[in-house]
């Protein structure tokens, strides 16, 4: 092993580079991975686009599937050779887009037989969002293990995803479904509604459609409830939030994936971000509103687990391809700007397996 590697960058705005870092060595409860697959995220697209949170040179990434190649003398449940997943982002050692990354053992869980690597890297960040969401912000009852014949003291309340098709609005219907909700309904792209229905959707929406607040009253008079909860996977101020605003009552809960995007980026013009949940729209009284921040998550056997018995599937992958790591880094965040995903998650090589 080199004692330096090569990772993924953003060195100013906009920018991303090649740069070469020294590969640390475990201690602790520490274990080493090299990469093999990693997933591009909206954040990395913030972080190079709009500076958000960067520190110059910024490694991107916090998804990240690969074997162990080096533990520390704490580590107690893995050792070299796993292949394991992750969620990790706390310090630019434990970033995704570089060929060895350094997190806790707690971070890392192992790949179940016959789940593909590029597959399982789908999960992580938006696993996590999804459990964070559901507990912290929202409220749900989501207890790990689920006991036996469980029944949330909420099942029955209606339940809005803005944005089902979404890797994180897919992975919340499933979990949501398993845990035993079942009222849920999903804004999304016509084209994904039936497979958001397989998921536990009951009603789906099209939010490009003008009448999607319309269509969600409907089903609030139908079922003689108002929406009790609130998951607004998109973030988009005019896209969900403003709506999201006309649907949200008194009594509602509504968890916003940060940050607020109040202008997307284009050829001319930088992106525009808010944090602000509570003051960027006209919330009515008595509207809890929650920003979404996803970095909590300390089980390791809860993602396997699910992935393992069919909880959950991964998210439909579209592998970017090309001769480099940083052509095929250019290429996912080109495809992030142009908003070339539609329920797919965008994925790519680091090394090979």
């Amino acid at each position: 092993m080199s004692s330096t590697h090569p990772a993924i960058a953003t060195s100013s705005l906009t920018h991303l580079s090649l740069i070469h870092v020294a590969t640390p060595i475990p201690v602790g409860p520490q274990v080493l991975v090299r990469v093999h697959w990693t997933a591009s995220t909206p954040l990395d697209l913030h972080i190079t686009d709009g500076g958000l949170l960067a520190e110059y040179p910024q490694i991107l990434g916090d998804g990240a599937a690969g074997t162990v190649v080096a533990v520390g003398p704490d580590v107690k449940r893995l050792k070299v050779g796993d292949r394991v997943f992750g969620f990790t982002f706390k310090s630019q050692e434990s970033k995704a887009h570089q060929e060895f990354v350094l997190a806790e053992e707690w971070e890392w869980g192992v790949v179940p037989e016959g789940v593909a690597m590029r597959d399982a890297v789908t999960l992580p960040n938006n696993f996590v969002t999804v459990f964070h969401a559901g507990t912290t912000d929202l409220g749900f009852g989501m207890p790990w293990p689920r006991p036996n014949a469980y029944v949330p003291n909420d099942a029955d309340a209606l339940v809005l995803i803005w944005g089902g098709a979404s890797s994180v609005g897919q992975y919340a219907l499933q979990i949501l479904r398993y845990y035993g909700y079942t009222n849920i309904a999903v804004t999304a792209s016509e084209k994904h509604h039936e497979k958001l229905r397989g998921y536990g959707a009951k009603w789906t929406v099209d939010y490009r459609n003008s009448g999607a607040v319309d269509a969600v009253r409907k089903i609030e008079e139908k079922e003689g409830k108002k929406v009790r909860f609130v998951l607004d996977c998109i973030g988009s101020l005019e896209g969900s939030v403003k709506p999201i605003a006309q649907i949200a009552k008194r009594g509602a809960r509504v968890a916003v994936l940060l940050p607020v995007i109040v202008r997307d980026v284009s050829e001319t013009e930088g992106p525009v971000y808010g944090m602000d949940v509570q003051g960027c729209a006209e919330w009515a009284e008595g509207v809890e509103v929650r920003g979404v921040r996803t970095h909590f998550y300390q089980n390791p056997d809860i993602m396997p687990t699910m992935l393992r018995e069919g909880v959950v599937e991964p998210n439909k992958t579209r592998v970017i391809e090309a001769d480099t790591m940083l052509e095929r880094a250019r290429k996912a965040m080109g495809a992030l700007r142009g908003k070339e995903a539609s329920g797919e998650r965008l994925v790519w090589r680091i090394a090979e397996e």
